[in-house]
């Protein structure tokens, strides 16, 4: 931890946390755009979007484009290998939703939102929706390998 003296005159020390990003935001992850899928798309398909871009989920959004959930690629791929999902089925049908009630708050991930709280984040979630403040669009998508990429990328 880093300690700050204020004056000589303030004889208790202030007592700084560490940032181990250096006071870098999201953007800085140069994260490529997200692509989501609407509900009501057919399984095939966004397994298919998936692969051409190299994305392991997928956010699911409503009509009004508003997130409603994710589809895990690998999950909905083994469960239609095996014969438990047609290629026709909705992607609906395969989401998990996002939890959304005064017990489980939802978090607000923005280009401007500081690297250390999506790392605290990250500790409890397998990626973070990155939004407008508004929370009215999708901009991308960030995992764990995202920061850490960028922790070796800047020697930090």
């Amino acid at each position: 931890m880093a300690t700050v003296t204020m004056s000589s005159s303030s004889t208790q020390p202030l007592t700084l946390p560490e940032d181990r990003y250096r006071g870098a935001v999201v953007e800085d992850l140069q994260l490529p755009p997200a692509f989501s899928i609407s509900a009501n798309e057919a399984i095939s398909r966004a397994i298919e979007m998936a692969y051409e871009r190299d994305f392991s989920h997928i956010p699911v959004l409503n009509k009004s484009r508003r997130p409603l959930g994710y589809v895990d690629v690998a999950k909905l791929k083994e469960q239609w290998e095996a014969g438990k999902a047609n290629q026709n089925d909705k992607v609906s049908q395969y989401m998990t939703k996002f939890k959304r009630s005064s017990t489980e708050p939802y978090t607000t991930i923005t280009p401007l939102s500081p690297l250390s709280d999506l790392e605290e984040f990250l500790k409890t979630n397998i990626f973070a929706l990155v939004t407008d403040q508004d929370r009215k669009f999708v901009l991308a998508v960030a995992t764990s390998q995202d920061l850490d990429n960028f922790v070796s990328r800047r020697g930090l």
